[in-house]
């Protein structure tokens, strides 16, 4: 009977051992959110309002190197490389002036032989009206003398004064037509010279153009700056795809009228081109300070100002992934030197100033609806929804209005938030005791 007592209290001890277990590992769950929402305190302090960036170096001018406007192809002679710092007048790009020489000695031709039609033009007139004066002179004197022997026709017989007088007809008849094609004859030779001479200025007009092309040949910068080359399209034979590189453009290759060849930047004055968020653009201002961290140069910080910030923000492509709105802000430097070239990356600290004395809460408390923000306050073990009002905001932290200090807001949608099913009653396992006898 006493080993019967000492097993039953042993197996009671066990039991309470487990159950004393069991009751310690469900003391924390007790203390946890039934909701499972994690939240945040409304806190009061100061606001640094600095903007981070990034962004690309751009030359704030600079000058496009472009093939002259010719007909045809134009092949590539010489071409300065990229990189090259050249000066005001110096000659960027070359082409072949072959076809161009090849036009002006035929447009010289054409002018030689048109200032012989014009001569010959005006020796033909010079004999012509020579010839038509003499006929003239001719014609006049025969019906001068008409007339006489009509003035004659009382002392002849009628047939004879009949003759007389058609014989005056007929020479005032020739008189007429003679001076009829005098005039045909003038205004005849007249064309042929303007025809000449229209076609001795025409030679002269590409005579000129083709002069005009030989010089255009050689392409010359309009300033002092460096040369970077453009990518040739024709490189790939009409085929692209996505992350294609194309080669730059390299003497020998062609190219067509108007290409863009070259660009030559001018590094006195650098602009950093970059982008913000929506939230970010009311902590900026025209004139503000900035700190330009250049990815290239990691141990140099050069002072910049912020000088514009465009009023309207520009989406991304649809396809592109990302629409959040962006806007443009452009940044001066204030100096810059020989290591900074266009297209090397920026990290810009835009310095917009500290507040203080506001209620701040983290980004991710902040909801918006209808196009109206609002936080999820706790009340209790739930959660209600209320308006505020944004003050300032930052990508750590917004300053809000229309809540309490050291009010409890939610970081994620308490509405969005599944439900969890209720769980079913873990089972436990029972442990009886039997009492023998």
């Amino acid at each position: 009977m006493k080993i019967r007592r000492k097993t039953r209290w042993v197996v009671l001890l066990v039991v309470a051992a487990a159950a004393g277990a069991g009751l310690w590992r469900a003391l924390p769950r007790l203390h946890q959110p039934e909701h499972g929402i994690p939240t945040a305190t409304v806190k009061r302090g100061r606001l640094d309002r600095k903007v981070y960036t990034d962004g690309e170096l751009h030359a704030r001018r600079s000058v496009m190197v472009v093939a002259p406007s010719v007909s045809g192809n134009l092949r590539i002679v010489r071409l300065a490389p990229t990189g090259m710092h050249v000066h005001n007048g110096d000659v960027v790009v070359e082409f072949d002036p072959s076809e161009q020489q090849y036009n002006l000695d035929e447009n010289r031709f054409d002018l030689e032989e048109a200032e012989q039609e014009i001569a010959k033009a005006k020796a033909d007139a010079a004999v012509q009206s020579a010839k038509d004066e003499v006929e003239l002179l001719k014609a006049k004197f025969d019906v001068r003398r008409a007339e006489l022997d009509v003035s004659k026709n009382e002392l002849v017989s009628a047939i004879d004064g009949k003759k007389n007088l058609l014989a005056l007809e007929e020479a005032k008849r020739h008189l007429t037509q003679l001076q009829q094609d005098i005039q045909s004859h003038s205004a005849s030779n007249q064309a042929a010279l303007d025809v000449a001479q229209e076609k001795e200025r025409k030679a002269r007009l590409l005579m000129a153009q083709a002069e005009s092309n030989i010089h255009s040949m050689n392409v010359k910068s309009t300033i002092d700056g460096l040369v970077s080359l453009k990518e040739n399209e024709r490189a790939s034979g009409g085929f692209f795809f996505s992350g294609m590189k194309l080669p730059e453009y390299r003497e020998g290759d062609q190219v067509g009228p108007g290409t863009l060849v070259a660009e030559v930047m001018n590094l006195e004055q650098m602009v950093i081109q970059c982008k913000v968020d929506e939230g970010d653009r009311a902590n900026l201002n025209t004139g503000a300070t900035v700190e330009a961290h250049v990815d290239a140069l990691p141990r140099r910080v050069y002072p910049a100002k912020v000088e514009s910030v465009a009023g309207t923000a520009s989406r991304g492509m649809p396809w592109s992934g990302n629409t959040t709105s962006k806007f443009d802000v452009s940044i001066t430097l204030d100096k810059s030197d020989s290591g900074i070239r266009p297209g090397l990356t920026v990290h810009a600290v835009v310095e917009g100033g500290q507040t203080k004395d506001l209620l701040l809460v983290p980004p991710q408390a902040l909801f918006e609806k209808d196009g109206k923000p609002f936080v999820y306050l706790q009340h209790g073990g739930d959660f209600v929804a209320r308006q505020v009002k944004v003050t300032v905001r930052t990508e750590s932290q917004v300053a809000i209005e229309g809540v309490n200090e050291g009010a409890q807001v939610a970081l994620i949608n308490p509405e969005e938030q599944p439900r969890k099913a209720a769980t079913s009653a873990s089972s436990q396992p029972t442990l009886v005791g039997g009492g023998g006898r």
